[in-house]
């Protein structure tokens, strides 16, 4: 086995499913994220009450799933990642923030411009969600500050989705996919571009096994259900689906070649998380519910081996640099 490895790698690194995986699969989901998040904003500057915008909030968040993982570009660009979504809060600084925020009437959600600069703790879903969500700020009325708090909150998502959306359509997309040409001083060579790819799909698997449900099983000693992402929102296990149903596009969409591994193993971790009955993952502090829930964590850590043969070895790269590492 090592010596076949060994000389799949030595054969040099294949390109073909780096333009797919750009065209048909990150461009596509990048352009979702931004139209659904300009409809958030929309609807908060008709009706920015928390029950008019609970909808439009799901629905963003859905679409920020399928491209939550791409940590390369413009969604690390300026800190986006985090400031889209900042979880895990390992500190608990967002009820903070928001809670001063609100206390403080801060000016700064009077402009887009100013809110920009507003700690990553006060922007994002995991903010928002705070707002919408929890109970002792939702009950907010529409001429309040907290209603203008979640227009800002918006408006900001909005345009940081529109700002990743036309940055890879514009100008990253051509950074991908001309990698070793002439004047790219992004990605010297094609086989940058490959592991930069391959190295976010892999993190994105290992983000949902050891992140999304390993927060909230802790230990069996000590179960930590309230750390689940986005469980205010009854959206935990929301979010591992359709962060693994992006995955399972992009994964096809980067292999050169079939992937029958990669379909039979994200056919049964997908199956796994919808039979399971458990959207927030309350469960885990129950012995038979953080068994299934471990079982779901070990069919995603069954992926990466499909992923490393069917992708990793045709494109001659292999697991680089976790991208949340040391979160």
């Amino acid at each position: 086995m090592r010596l076949i490895l060994a000389l799949a790698f030595a054969a040099g690194p294949a390109f073909a499913g780096v333009p797919e995986a750009v065209n048909d699969h990150i461009l596509p989901m990048t352009a979702r994220f931004s139209n659904a998040a300009e409809n958030l904003s929309t609807s908060a500057k008709n009706d920015c009450t928390a029950n008019a915008l609970q909808d439009d909030f799901q629905a963003a968040f859905d679409a920020w799933m399928g491209i939550s993982y791409l940590r390369i570009g413009p969604v690390e660009q300026d800190g986006r990642a985090l400031a889209i979504q900042f979880w895990p809060d390992t500190r608990g600084l967002v009820p903070r923030t928001v809670a001063r925020l609100i206390a403080d009437k801060d000016a700064a959600a009077q402009t887009a411009k100013q809110f920009a600069d507003v700690s990553i703790a006060g922007r994002g879903f995991a903010a928002l969600e705070r707002v919408l969500f929890e109970p002792k700020f939702s009950g907010y009325a529409p001429d309040s500050y907290t209603c203008t708090l979640a227009q800002a909150m918006s408006a900001d998502l909005a345009q940081m989705a529109d700002a990743i959306a036309k940055e890879w359509r514009d100008e990253y997309a051509q950074t991908v996919t001309t990698a070793g040409d002439a004047g790219n001083t992004t990605f010297l060579t094609k086989s940058e571009a490959a592991q930069a790819l391959y190295t976010t799909l892999t993190t994105g698997i290992e983000l949902n096994a050891d992140q999304r449900l390993g927060r909230p099983l802790g230990t069996f000693d000590r179960p930590r259900p309230t750390r689940a992402e986005a469980y205010r929102s009854g959206r935990s296990l929301r979010n591992v689906i359709l962060s693994l149903e992006s995955l399972h596009g992009f994964a096809q969409a980067l292999a050169d070649g079939p992937t029958p591994q990669i379909d039979a193993g994200f056919d049964i971790a997908l199956q796994t998380a919808r039979d399971l009955d458990d959207p927030i993952f309350a469960g885990v502090a129950d012995p038979q519910g953080r068994l299934q829930v471990e079982i779901l964590q070990q069919k995603i850590k069954a992926l990466l081996p499909a992923i490393a043969n069917e992708v990793g070895v045709p494109l001659g790269v292999s697991a680089g640099f976790n991208a949340t590492d040391g979160d």
